[in-house]
């Protein structure tokens, strides 16, 4: 066992809540609430989070929405702002990434259960990256992610479930891993979204209902953008409208993912360049907020002293047994332990740590990014309507 004995630094840090006002707790409350009963479905959510009970439950995720942003910039959003007084605030997990959150949000367990832990992590098989969005190097869903879709525990027990996203996410392998088991239904833009989940609920059931372009936009123009603004009024203007068309009596939760920040270019530190972090280190995986450092085999000591050292503030660096003993990932099953790096870096401020041998151009250009512990990037909404 290697790592320090002292506690981490968490001063303006939020750790997740694994178990209790937690985005693990969406799904199994709408799940519970539609009325779906199997010895395998979890219980206790519904009542945790106050989720009345209705036969047509919808659940729409905003990938990027956090919570933070939503408060800021609420002027785009009169939809939401007036529900933000009553509007629950959710921890993500550890790295508040999406593929980390699309699996706890998908199965109500953590990344230390799921191997979903950052937007790549190393491949125990292969020694390579895997990309755990795009599915790159992953290999069978079925097999990396070993916890029971909730949505498919829905269907299995006679509820119907329907899964509403791009046409290029049906069968993906995020999709599979976290969501598998629903009729997926294909619609692109979010007006034909929100048009495809009001006929799905002309039935009772549960629909699930993504939408990412806010993401999208955040990580181009940065969460403070104008052009972030209009997302959010999009977003908005269809959410008002879809409450405002669906059946009477149907319950709709809006949440997200994670948030973000926007990134200090000067502040990012790169591997690749950057010697005293570069020296025993195998890999780099994660994201650069969110860093799993790989040590060559006697050397995760020295790694991790020389990581603490050069980062500083500008980062809580902590040993694979400390990030775990911590609780950053929740429960860690065997299986998955090895997915975590020696080192694993929460970056502090606007700046991160990236690695150009490994990571795109384009990647390391991105104005908005997440995938550590504060506030901006870790906390989420909830909003019931019922």
């Amino acid at each position: 066992m290697t790592g320090s004995s002292t506690a981490l630094p968490t001063a303006g840090l939020v750790l997740p809540d694994y178990g209790g006002l937690c985005l693990d707790a969406v799904l199994p409350a709408a799940v519970e609430a539609v009325g779906a009963t199997s010895d395998a479905l979890p219980t206790g959510a519904r009542e945790r989070l106050g989720v009345p009970t209705a036969e047509r439950v919808c659940v729409v995720l905003v990938d990027g929405l956090g919570h933070r942003a939503l408060v800021e910039r609420a002027g785009h959003a009169p939809f939401l702002r007036r529900r933000l007084g009553e509007t629950q605030v959710l921890t993500a997990g550890f790295p508040s990434t999406t593929a980390a959150s699309m699996g706890l949000f998908g199965t109500g367990r953590g990344p230390g259960r799921t191997g979903l832990a950052g937007y790549t992590v190393r491949n125990p098989s292969t020694g390579g990256l895997a990309n755990l969005v795009s599915w790159e190097g992953a290999g069978d869903p079925r097999t990396w992610q070993r916890e029971p879709s909730l949505l498919g525990l829905a269907a299995a027990s006679g509820t119907a479930v329907r899964s509403v996203g791009p046409a290029r996410f049906a069968g993906s392998g995020l999709t599979e891993a976290a969501l598998g088991g629903a009729q997926y239904v294909a619609a692109e833009s979010l007006a034909d979204r929100v048009d495809t989940t009001v006929r799905a609920l002309g039935r009772p059931g549960l629909v699930y209902l993504y939408w990412g372009e806010v993401d999208k936009v955040g990580h181009h123009h940065g969460w403070r953008s104008a052009e972030w603004g209009d997302a959010l009024s999009e977003l908005d203007a269809e959410l008002a409208r879809l409450v405002r068309s669906v059946p009477r009596g149907t319950l709709v939760l809006v949440t997200a993912d994670h948030g973000g920040v926007d990134l200090d270019h000067d502040s990012l530190v790169d591997v690749a360049h950057t010697p005293v972090l570069r020296e025993d280190v195998e890999l780099v995986a994660g994201e650069p907020r969110a860093a799993h450092v790989h040590a060559a085999a006697g050397r995760v000591d020295a790694v991790l002293a020389r990581w603490r050292d050069h980062l500083a503030d500008r980062a809580v660096v902590a040993s694979r047994d400390e990030a775990v003993a911590a609780g950053w990932f929740g429960e860690v099953a065997p299986h998955v332990l090895p997915l975590i790096g020696d080192v694993v870096v929460a970056s502090t401020g606007r700046g991160g740590v990236a690695d150009s041998r490994t990571q795109t151009p384009q990647s390391l250009l991105l104005k908005g990014v997440h995938g550590s512990l504060t506030p901006e990037e870790m906390l989420v909404p909830l909003v019931v309507v019922a």
